[in-house]
């Protein structure tokens, strides 16, 4: 008997983050950038699932648009993760594939300990009906133990509190991740009772009503770095630090020179090319893309950024949303942008705000220069052509538009448009009168006493 190629995806995301002590739903707290829902969801992509289905509670507007496109069921009261199963019900009438049902903050499994259990699922002359995934933690604590045969079949699920002494000292944990053949599925979840302490309905229950309708169940072994669970800010604390580790070790694998790597924060989805250089006290966001030979100097904060090759970000530089930099370019210290895009070789070196715009090649920004983008109401966009210079301290109001090599001179508020190679002088006439600096103090120190 050979089982069947297709798959689905449950993911449970209905719970809350009471033990957080948040109102934010538990799989929408952020790990290295990304909620841990998206990490999940992530995980999954690899086995090309025909079907994903988050299960969501009633509460979990927030949830769906996180995850949307990607199809919800709503568990309208929270009785159970067998219960939660069974919201997907709709989105999986007619499926008989295999059903993957996995936790909404399982973010460290690897889609190869996935496929691993997937396999199992489809093997043998008798595919088990049921596969559980278990692993084996320093600790167990209080986990519930699978009990298994010398052949990896699964004898049943027992609960810590209702193990005897020698199952207690069983190491093999189980982590709730399941695959189950999705034909008997949905049946085998109807006969789960809630005849319990707790008044809800187990999906663990599935094991014994496998084994009583006369199918297979087995169990696979997954590494114990898979399972970190987090129930609480201190579990969150550790996750992210478990995360960064991963990810500095995957970008210096990949060619990339981290000059102290614990002071560098990633976000997940961080792309970094070969021989990038990051300085230390940097933060990436999420969505950055920095190609080759490039240098992020220390304090920087860059989100929502691609940068070309061979650019100098830094130090302190701040690179927000929507910002483009072009091969060769330099932003120095203090120096922020928002949806700007800099030209192959512009530069920025200090001290500076470049919004809503667009700078051409080899244009410079001098110190100081600003662009007034906003208006209290509307966003404004500020074009500077190729080769333009605008000197320090220029204050450049959108919309407005600097030809190709304008020059504007320092100390400039420029209001209209500057024609290509043109010097525009937007300020007031310096007027110097002599001997008024000494009259002038003198006047004020007499008012002074006299008040005095």
């Amino acid at each position: 008997m050979t089982a069947s190629k297709s798959l689905a995806v449950v993911i449970l995301a209905a719970g809350k983050g009471t033990r957080m002590k948040s109102e934010l739903p538990k799989v929408l707290h952020r790990v290295a950038g990304l909620p841990m829902v998206a990490h999940v969801m992530e995980s999954v992509k690899p086995l090309r699932p025909d079907r994903i289905v988050v299960v969501i509670g009633p509460d979990g507007e927030s949830v769906a648009k996180a995850v949307a496109p990607t199809p919800t069921a709503i568990q309208h009261e929270r009785r159970g993760t067998g219960d939660a199963v069974k919201a997907a019900r709709a989105q999986l009438k007619g499926f008989t594939g295999d059903v993957l049902i996995i936790f909404g903050d399982s973010l460290f499994l690897a889609p190869a300990t996935l496929k691993k259990m997937i396999r199992r699922r489809r093997s043998g002359k008798k595919p088990p009906a049921v596969v559980v995934m278990g692993f084996r933690p320093d600790d167990p604590a209080r986990y519930g133990r699978l009990v298994v045969d010398r052949n990896g079949r699964l004898e049943r699920i027992v609960e810590w509190a209702e193990a005897n002494e020698d199952e207690r000292k069983i190491g093999l944990c189980n982590s709730g991740v399941m695959v189950v053949d999705g034909k008997r599925l949905f049946p085998m979840l109807d006969r789960i009772s809630n005849k319990n302490a707790k008044g809800e309905f187990y999906l663990t229950d599935l094991v014994e009503i496998a084994q009583g309708l006369g199918y297979e169940v087995a169990a696979t072994e997954a590494p114990v770095d898979g399972f970190h669970g987090i129930d609480s800010r201190a579990d969150l604390a550790a996750a992210e630090a478990l995360m960064q580790s991963q990810l500095r070790v995957r970008a210096m694998e990949e060619g990339v020179t981290l000059v102290a790597p614990e002071t560098v924060f990633f976000a997940a989805d961080t792309r970094l090319g070969r021989d990038v250089v990051v300085h230390p006290h940097v933060v990436f966001g999420p969505g950055v893309v920095i190609a080759d030979n490039t240098e992020i100097r220390s304090f920087s904060h860059l989100e929502g950024t691609q940068i070309g090759e061979g650019a100098v970000i830094g130090p302190f530089a701040r690179l927000r949303p929507g910002t483009r930099i072009g091969a060769a370019a330099h932003i120095g210290n203090f120096v922020e942008l928002k949806a700007t895009s800099m030209g192959a070789g512009a530069k920025a070196n200090h001290l500076a705000y470049i919004g809503d715009a667009s700078v051409g090649a080899k244009a410079n920004i001098g110190a100081g220069t600003i662009t007034c983008n906003y208006d209290g109401i509307n966003k404004h966009q500020t074009e500077i052509g190729a080769g333009a210079f605008t000197g320090s301290n220029s204050t450049l109001v959108a919309p407005v538009r600097l030809g190709a090599g304008a020059y504007v001179t320092a100390g400039s508020v420029i209001t209209e448009n500057v024609e290509s190679d043109a010097m525009a002088f937007g300020r007031s006439r310096q007027v110097a009168k002599p001997g008024r600096a000494r009259t002038f103090r003198a006047e004020r120190i007499a008012e002074k006493k006299s008040k005095a």
